[in-house]
Parts: C-alpha cells; structure tokens; sequence
C-alpha cells in the first residue's frame, strides 16, 4: 500500500520550497494589483502577458496539489515531474535543484 503523506513529511518539503512558494505569492500580489487595475484602466501588453501567465501557473498548481495529496503522491510526484516537468508552476521550474521538490526520504 503506497505511502500516505504525513504532517511532518508535508512541513519538511515546505521548508525546502518555502523560496518557491514565496515567489508564487509575490507573483499573486502583482497580478491581483494587476486584475484590480484592469477594472479602471487599460492594461499593457506587458501587463496583460504577466496576467496570463500566473493564470496558467494557478492551473498547473491545481492538477500537481491533487497528485500529492493522493496516497503515495509523495513518491508519484516527483516521479511525474521528471516526465512532464510543465506541471509546476514557473516559480518551481526555475529552482536550479529538483532534488528539493522530491519526497523526503
């Protein structure tokens, strides 16, 4: 039966993605700011393009969350990431080490 994460597995890969996960949200402050502009004025396409891709990263985070949290999503995540690594999000694809999105051992 695989492997059912637990709460220190959990906290133990936070810690090691808490630099990704601070990106992920700066880039959510900046596009609410961005959102929340676009309800006044006109965006640039600049604007408009960091809007898109944040939407896109929120996408990718939705399938990668369910995955973990499935019995043995620890072990299958990482595994999923070697063969599609597009299902990160971009602040997670830039990290210069995967070794610190793997499951702890």
């Amino acid at each position: 039966m695989p492997k059912v994460p637990k709460v220190e597995d959990i906290k133990i890969l936070l810690r090691k993605n808490k630099e990704s996960l601070l990106q992920e949200l700066r880039q959510s402050k900046e596009a609410m700011r961005l959102i929340k502009k676009s309800t006044g004025a006109s965006l640039t396409d600049l604007e408009k393009e960091k809007i898109k891709i944040h939407l896109i990263d929120i996408c990718k985070s939705i399938p990668a969350l369910t995955i973990f949290l499935l019995p043995g999503g620890t072990l299958l995540l990482p595994i999923l990431i070697k063969l599609i690594p597009d299902i990160l999000p971009s602040a997670f694809r830039d990290q210069n080490d995967n070794q610190s999105l793997s499951a702890p051992k």
